[in-house]
């Protein structure tokens, strides 16, 4: 049955007549508190937050546990070896943002890619001849420096009010046995042939040589024990007289500088990949400044220009000078509009962004509302089919289209199917926002360490003279983009999704959803979403697709064939394909917390 629901009461009088429909009841409820909430991609990984926040821990400390129970029980899009961008904002209202992504090991180059040919389980399928000049998207040689294990360990030791012992228990106990799901049994099951050619990831996913099915005990007793051992370095250090911020740095060292970085680094040696105990010694995080923007009375926050995140800033400052609200909820207007503003932000993305640390990069220039202002007079009554960077100092950037780039096939079994999501907020205003990814299958895992490692390196790309063209110690630009939004100072909502580069797509969607619309956090991230691919692919083998729009199946067919007639090409799929996985948590004004997950993508969100 179809009714109005009360949101929509009491925003009605804002919106269009045009807007004045039934709309489908939500498949959800949102999950609302008053202490604290969490919102993550699985059941294990939330209620591991939720233990926490049950045990006096602060939404830090519930993240964090969220994160790393995470990486043992949702290794199909994420496991410990992998990266994890975190945005904090403290109970002083300051926002802060871990860059957590690892770099690309000394030894490499990009000659040494453009060079070399792919080998058995790097690309499943071989063209006669074979094939230079690509990135492998499996095996050994994307790894980067795992970045993940310091990310949540510096948001810890500076957030945070636990042990690492405490935060890492549910983690250890998930990696002693769960009860597997359809997800992962089916993402083990896909991997197969790839698992095969790494005997510790056969015996690890494969045990007895079989695929374990939904509801059998699936066990990682290597990974099991490395976490024991992480805990136990903590602990030694505790007992020779640390302090509980020198006792987490102690478990840094373990992992970084220790037996743990010892052994990866033999394993590497072993199978001739590149990453070696000096890459892992010399990696370490601190926080730093986010980018941020304010659009209507809100302040949105985003990770730095080593990931995407500036494109939403970017994209907002665009749209914020069309009247978003009056066009009505995905009418083709408010879509043709905001599509063709994350064309122009995708554009400077693909142009400008990479690793600050090896760039000079136009920042001020890229956030700045009067660039914003230039751009947006590009957008006109049809569908653009070209690709715009802005011009910044006289000069437009070269997109990576007007360049040389290797393409092959992807095998189905190795494209990329990353990221999870997990956000929290507390009683106390505190708030976590995290886009752990990396090391999903098919992984390759590091010995006995248990230990999956990333694929990361695949989001370079092979262009001479690109802000992100790969080279030994620098970090790919990539799609990870955790989101704090914050009204008059105070916090209003964390959000964050999986979904490669429909990341900023699908939450600017969600937030304009519960800031011009009055939707609650579930109703925003169940709402129809749309997704351009008129971009270059951050994956794989870094495709583009002109004019190419997806929309909801749920979009009205009236919608669809304006925006057809406007130059859009126009793809629709169902509402559990829309290619991101979004959760919130929102802050309302009399102090409920509430949180909402995409239940299409099997999203989990508690609060108490």
């Amino acid at each position: 049955m179809k009714y109005r629901p009360a949101f929509l009461l009491l925003g009605l009088a804002i919106l269009c007549p045009a807007q004045r429909k039934d709309f489908e009841q939500p498949a959800m409820r949102p999950a609302r508190g008053t202490h604290g909430a969490v919102a993550a991609g699985s059941e294990y990984a939330t209620e591991a937050g939720m233990r926490i926040y049950f045990h006096g821990g602060n939404a830090v400390d519930a993240g964090v546990a969220t994160m790393f129970a995470a990486s043992v029980s949702e290794f199909s899009h994420f496991a410990m070896g992998g990266e994890a961008p975190i945005l904090i904002r403290t109970k002083t209202g300051k926002v802060y943002a871990i860059a957590g992504v690892g770099p690309m090991p000394k030894l490499a180059t990009a000659k040494m890619f453009r060079d070399r040919r792919p080998r058995p389980g790097e690309i499943l399928t071989l063209e006669p001849g074979g094939l230079k000049g690509i990135i492998p998207v499996a095996g050994i040689m994307p790894v980067l420096v795992p970045s993940m294990v310091d990310s949540g360990l510096v948001a810890l030791r500076d957030f945070g009010t636990k042990s690492f012992s405490e935060e890492i228990q549910p983690a250890i106990e998930l990696a002693d046995g769960l009860a597997i799901d359809e997800m992962r049994a089916g993402s083990i099951a896909r991997s197969r042939r790839f698992l095969e050619l790494w005997p510790d990831s056969k015996r690890t996913f494969l045990p007895n040589g079989q695929v374990p099915m939904p509801g059998e005990i699936f066990r990682q007793p290597d990974l099991a024990r490395t976490l024991r051992a992480m805990a136990a370095a903590e602990k030694k250090a505790l007992a020779a007289g640390a302090s509980r911020t020198a006792a987490i740095d102690a478990v840094r060292d373990y992992f970084y500088r220790g037996d743990i970085a010892h052994r990866i680094d033999a394993f590497m040696r072993a199978n001739d990949g590149l990453l070696r105990y000096e890459d892992m010694a010399a990696f370490h995080l601190e926080p730093e400044e986010p980018v941020s923007t304010e659009y209507r009375g809100y302040k949105v926050y985003k990770p730095g220009f080593w990931s995407q995140g500036p494109a939403m800033i970017e994209t907002l400052n665009i749209v914020e000078g069309f009247d978003m609200r009056s066009l009505g909820i995905n009418s083709a207007e408010y879509i043709h509009k905001l599509v063709e503003a994350l064309k122009l932000a995708y554009a400077d993305r693909d142009t400008y962004y990479g690793d600050p640390k090896f760039n000079h990069i136009p920042m001020e220039t890229l956030l700045s509302k009067t660039y914003a202002a230039e751009r947006r007079k590009l957008i006109g009554h049809n569908a653009s089919l070209e690709f715009i960077p802005g011009t910044i100092d006289g000069k437009r950037g070269r997109h990576p289209t007007d360049m040389e780039i290797a393409r092959t096939k992807i095998d189905d079994e190795l494209m990329a199917h990353d990221t999870t999501c997990v956000d929290a907020i507390d009683k106390d205003g505190i708030v976590f926002s995290a886009t752990p990814s990396g090391a999903w299958m098919p992984s390759v895992i590091a010995g006995d360490t248990g230990i999956p490692l990333t694929q990361r390196a695949q989001q370079f790309i092979l262009v001479d003279g690109s802000p992100n063209e790969l080279a030994g110690g620098k970090r790919p630009r990539v799609t990870l983009s955790p989101t704090i939004v914050t009204e008059q100072g105070k916090p209003f909502a964390a959000l964050s999704t999986p979904g490669g580069d429909n990341q900023e797509q699908s939450l600017i969607q969600v937030l304009l959803d519960v800031i011009e619309f009055g939707m609650n956090a579930q109703n925003a991230v169940e709402a129809p979403r749309f997704q351009t691919r008129h971009l270059v692919s951050s994956f794989d083998n870094h495709a583009w697709n002109l004019g190419d729009l997806l929309l909801d199946e749920r979009i009205p067919p009236a919608t669809v064939m304006e925006l057809s007639e406007r130059g859009h090409r126009i793809g629709t799929r169902s509402r559990w394909a829309s290619g991101a996985a979004p959760v919130m948590v929102h802050l309302l004004p009399d102090g409920v917390i509430e949180a909402g997950a995409d239940p299409y993508g099997y999203r989990v969100a508690h609060a108490y």
